[in-house]
């Protein structure tokens, strides 16, 4: 195990390997034998080049998939095989999610896309409209409550998805290129976002290909053709 106490560590993953098999038996193997401890209250970057199994292992720490060997502790519990319910719950309760593509519904409106995960979450009806307007007032969007997404900027959109992520107060944040369809302005109010995030003590893990992107992260893991080549605290080179 890394430096870090045991009672600190949020993810714990041992000996990790995905393969996706063509026909009944060619195996195409994604990640090999990953090993990687992340504390409570850091902000991850993971790096790599297209194809190295960065969004392979996003999707494996976020509960959205199933490694095909190894070991996944979130929070001290086994997940690697836990049933598809259990999975959806864990997703709900411990990780708020953010993507590139914002996947907001179209037909809901801001409040109300924000709304959505604590439906889920069993938050009682009274109080959902009443914290995601607090929410989305909080990221700057206190005007914009009742927009649909088509009417919104991408900046906007993303700002709705962080709030998406954040209603049901998750300990741990993933953020897979939530970055990649803004541009410059909307980029750094985003990610001055995710540091005040990480100022606050929530836990970021944040995929991307961007340097400046990764910069605003305190520790860089480095993957290469499905194993982690680095793992660097630091300065991002």
């Amino acid at each position: 195990m890394s430096p870090e106490k045991a009672s600190d560590v949020v993810i714990e993953l041992t000996h990790i390997g995905k393969s996706y098999y063509i026909g009944r038996h060619q195996e195409v193997p994604v990640l090999t034998d990953i090993n990687l401890v992340v504390a409570k209250g850091e902000f991850v970057s993971i790096m790599g080049p297209s194809g190295s199994g960065k969004s392979t292992l996003m999707n494996i720490l976020g509960c959205l998939d199933r490694p095909t060997k190894g070991s996944y502790k979130l929070n001290g519990r086994e997940v690697a095989n836990l049933s598809d319910d259990e999975l959806a719950y864990t997703r709900n309760r411990e990780i708020g999610f953010v993507f590139q593509s914002f996947n907001l519904l179209p037909r809901l409106s801001a409040a109300d896309n924000v709304i959505l995960p604590m439906i889920y979450g069993n938050v009682f009806k009274s109080e959902r409209r009443k914290r995601a307007v607090e929410i989305l007032t909080h990221l700057g969007l206190g005007d914009r409550v009742d927009h649909m997404p088509n009417e919104l900027s991408g900046g906007q959109r993303q700002r709705v998805a962080i709030a998406r992520a954040l209603v049901n107060d998750p300990a741990i944040i993933m953020a897979d290129e939530p970055t990649g369809n803004l541009d410059s302005k909307a980029t750094k109010d985003v990610m001055e976002i995710f540091s005040e995030l990480y100022q606050e003590g929530k836990t970021i893990i944040l995929v991307t290909h961007e340097l400046d992107v990764a910069g605003y992260a305190t520790r860089h893991v480095i993957l290469s053709d499905g194993c982690i080549s680095k793992d660097v605290r630091g300065p991002v080179t």
